[in-house]
Parts: C-alpha cells; structure tokens; sequence
C-alpha cells in the first residue's frame, strides 16, 4: 500500500511540475527574437492564372487590373522570378510589364534566398483573421505558409505567424484559436523538433496578435485579445507560447490612435513583447522627435519586464490606391529615412528590430528588389532615385542587424552597397 500511494504521488507531482501534452517541439534553431532583424510579409499577390482563384488579387482593388486602375505605389524587379504573369501595362519600350504571384512556391522560396544572400534573419507570416474565414483566402494563406516552411528550412531564416486582427468582430478570437490548432496539427508549424526554423521568444514558440489598443473603431474589444492571451499562455496542448502584442504607436501615453481605457496596460503587462507601429506616424524631418519615444517606451517595457521591437520603415506611398493621396508621400530619400531609424533605435537600445514590410508594394514600404524602370501610361509608380540600387534595403535591412548583434559599430553614416556578393551573406 505504501508503494502504491508513493506512486501515486510521484504521477501528482508530475502533474504539477506542468508534465503536459503540448504539441511544440522543445527547442528551435532561433530561441529568442533579440539580436535578430525581422520583416513583416504580406504574400498576398496573386495573378488570375496562378491556381488561387482571387484574380489579381492586391494588385487591385476593384474593377480590371489596368493602366489607370490598380493599387500598387512599386512595381517589383521580376526578373530573377521562375514564374510571372502577363499584364496590360507597358515599360517605356513598349513591352508588356510582368507581376509575380505569391501562391507560387517559387516565389516564396526566391523570397527567402534574397534574404539569406543579405542577411535578413527571417519573417513574420501575415496572418489576416478575416482573410482565413474565407475558403479562398484561407487556401492561399495555407499555401503560402507552406511554402514560406519550407523555405526558411532550406535557406535557414526564422519564421513566425502574426495574427492581424484588422476586420475582426469579438466573437471572431475563436476562429483565430481553431486556426492556431490547425497549424500546429497539419502544417507542424512548431512540432518540426529541435532544429526547426520557427522563431521562438522566452524559450517558447512566439505568436503575435497585431491590432491592440487601436482606437480607429474595430469591432472588437480588450476581452476578445485577454481570451487569445489566455490561451496561447494556458493552454496545456496548443498553449505555452510567447506572445508579442502589435499595438498604436501612442500606446503608452494614450495618445491620439490609442482607445483611452486604462485596461489596455494590463493586458499588455501579460505580453512578452510589446509592438508599436510607426508606419506613416513620421518623416525624416520629423523622426528625431521620436527617439525620445522609443527611449521611453524601453523604460517603460524594462520597469514592467517587457521586450520592446521598434518597427522600421523605408518609406511610404499608397497614390494608387488611395488617389488623390501624393505619390512618395513619405521619401526614401536614398535609404536616408531608413537609416535614421535604424541608427536611432539601436543607439536608444532596441534589442531586436522588426521591418515593414518585406513585400509590400500597396503602401510603398517594401524592401526587397524593385524595379527602376516601372511601366509608363496612366497609373504613376514611384521610381527609385538613379544611383539606388533596386536591392539597396535589403542590404541596409542586413547591415542593420549587422550592428544590432555588434559584429562591426554602430554608425550613423549611410552605409556604401558594394557589389561583393560576399558582403550579403
């Protein structure tokens, strides 16, 4: 009897020591966000011919995708693509302008080599609640997400989902819950074992729920982000994970893009990480005022035992899809406005650093390659200045974490792109 209550006993103690039956892999190649650059990736483009069934989805908003009638700020370099589609625009030599879709694994794979061959540490996947409660959209983020695993394995790059809330009603968190499940169960997303590419935070897979605290009128409240925070924290299977939160960039102070309930800071007092966004928020002209907000939201994240990542950002430009807004709204400035952010954030000691966007040529913001001879006709596309090189911010993005990890010193100075392939890797 007495073994048998020592027995009993030992299974207890297992039990309360959290013995569980979670589905993630102990261990992955890239146990913290800190010291790694990260972008955000939109892969939302499709082409009508691509198999997805959504048209030229994001290179428009409505109507035929035509000079005069698309939403897109850059047209992409294509020319290193395996696979690209045919549109009725036209280049200054009168030949048809081509467009990639990010359904393709082609593309995807491409993706993640620029981002071997500069040095970008990885991406976070896109993840838009709304998007994923369509048969449609869900198969082309499944598709792509997919693709995007099997290419941060081959090319070695940290991956990670983030959940846009954007669109979201309250009673929405649940398909949100069952999605994470899904991933987990079908695609393996964290179950890959100990040499898997997912990125996590803490020790733990790192999942990020963007759109908290906004006060632009989403229908959806802090009770819906307190129940997701509850469960991917608690949950003894799908649970146990890091969680950065995407929030306004006024965030601490209750500024003007952020609701004013005091609840909001309790909320994120449960995060691991804290994300504002910056995107359109400043220019070059007005950026310095904002390291002195970045320095104080640090603080502010230290007294509550919280991580901070910045968020980073070219330029920016949505004229064709929100006319009569300006085209280059925001200039690049020849990387100038990029680098002043970078050299801001890590000298006011950001410890990992997170880009908009990867791809995202709809608001101007992207970073990989883009073309310096874009079509000529009714739509205007911002044209990189004549010694930018098309691949330019990939190498700042790559020089960047560069300085963040300290393998060469911080600089204010605009870093000089060479053409020594070797400088990239």
């Amino acid at each position: 009897m007495k073994k048998i209550c020592l027995f009993i006993l030992y299974l207890a103690t297992l039990g309360l020591s959290g013995w569980s039956q979670t589905k993630h892999s102990a261990a992955s190649q890239f146990m913290s966000y800190k010291g790694l650059v990260m972008a955000g990736y939109q892969g939302w483009f499709n082409a009508p011919q691509d198999g997805a069934g959504r048209g030229w989805n994001h290179y428009v908003a409505r109507g035929g995708f035509a000079p005069g009638n698309c939403k897109i700020d850059l047209w992409p370099d294509v020319s290193e693509y395996s696979k690209t589609y045919e549109t009725t625009f036209k280049l200054p030599d009168g030949k048809p302008a081509y467009l990639f879709s990010s359904y393709d694994a082609t593309t995807v794979d491409l993706h993640f080599k620029w981002m071997k061959e500069y040095g970008i540490d990885g991406v976070f996947m896109q993840r838009f609640v709304q998007d994923i409660k369509r048969p449609a959209g869900l198969n082309h983020n499944n598709t792509v997400l997919k693709n995007a695993l099997n290419a941060s394995e081959k090319y070695n790059r940290a991956i990670a989902v983030m959940y846009d809330l954007s669109g979201m009603h309250d009673s929405d968190y649940t398909v949100l819950i069952r999605d994470w499940k899904f991933l987990v169960d079908s695609l393996k997303l964290t179950n890959r074992g100990t040499q898997q590419t997912y990125l996590y935070h803490n020790s733990k897979p790192l999942v990020v729920i963007w759109g908290v605290g906004f006060s632009d009128g989403r229908r959806y409240g802090l009770a819906a982000v307190d129940k997701l925070l509850d469960f991917f924290r608690n949950d003894p299977v799908y649970g146990g994970c890091a969680v950065m939160l995407g929030v306004p960039t006024y965030w601490r102070t209750f500024g003007n893009d952020t609701e004013k309930d005091s609840h909001l800071h309790d909320v994120l007092r449960k995060a691991d990480i804290i994300h504002p966004w910056f995107v359109g928020r400043f220019n070059e002209t007005s950026y310095p005022s904002f390291e002195q907000l970045i320095k104080d939201d640090i603080t502010w994240c230290k007294t509550n035992h919280l991580d901070y990542v910045p968020t980073l950002y070219p330029g920016f430009s949505w004229h064709n899809m929100y006319n009569p807004s300006p085209q280059n709204q925001i200039p690049r400035n020849r990387g100038n406005f990029f680098w002043k952010q970078v050299n801001g954030a890590l000298k006011n000691g950001a410890e990992m650093l997170y880009i908009a966007m990867f791809d995202e040529i709809d608001e101007g913001t992207a970073i990989f390659k883009v073309s310096k001879n874009p079509p000529v006709g009714e739509s205007n596309f911002v044209h990189f200045e004549e010694d930018v090189p098309g691949d330019y911010y990939l190498y700042l993005a790559g020089t960047a974490g560069k300085m963040l990890r300290k393998e060469i010193p911080l600089s204010a100075a605009l870093p000089q792109m060479t053409r020594n392939k070797s400088t990239h890797q």
